[in-house]
């Protein structure tokens, strides 16, 4: 199979290969129930050295830059309460942490979850973090531009592969909410 953006040498439809993901990822494929059926989420391997943005657009594509989507964990407190929540913005841009993140979560003071929290709570890998399975009650944040694009580029909950994922697909994950400002030059 041809990956439908990047230069990849396997792209394999992630249903066909549940043993690549993280066991979170994994079932949220397997029960996929999105519009966009789930072999429309392609896995490519990739080489967990170069999992970093900077570093993998020179080694896999410039053009994937604009086509890359970073997914992270914040946590909001207010009162004794912590809500995590993912945010996923395009590469090219920063969560507005401070701003959009503390007010949407109705939260006091709003900050990246600790590394130890992020991967704990997921199941996943640092570096390799993904909408697609995180836990059941996360507000998912998705920046405009990455729903409007056709596919999108993120973590496959490891720091090996990745995801590409309909932008539009990204917008039906539970919890989901599309979010103007959430991404900021």
């Amino acid at each position: 199979m041809r990956a439908p953006i990047g230069d990849f040498d396997t792209a394999v439809p992630a249903p066909d290969c549940l043993d690549e993901l993280t066991a979170p990822v994994a079932d949220a494929v397997r029960h996929w129930r999105g519009s966009e059926p789930a072999d429309r989420i392609v896995y490519v391997d990739t080489d967990p050295r170069w999992a970093d943005t900077a570093v993998f657009v020179e080694h896999y594509g410039r053009d994937l830059l604009e086509r890359s989507a970073n997914c992270v964990v914040v946590a909001g407190k207010r009162g004794g309460e912590t809500t995590l929540a993912a945010c996923l913005v395009l590469s090219t841009t920063r969560v507005d942490v401070n701003g959009v993140v503390r007010r949407r979560l109705g939260a006091r003071k709003a900050s990246f979850a600790s590394a130890d929290t992020a991967t704990g709570e997921t199941g996943m890998e640092y570096g390799g973090i993904t909408p697609v399975g995180l836990p059941a009650g996360w507000p998912i944040l998705l920046d405009p531009a990455v729903v409007d694009l056709p596919y999108v580029l993120v973590g496959s909950g490891r720091r090996r592969g990745k995801l590409l994922v309909p932008g539009k697909a990204l917008a039906e994950l539970p919890g989901a909410e599309v979010v103007e400002g959430l991404g900021i030059a």
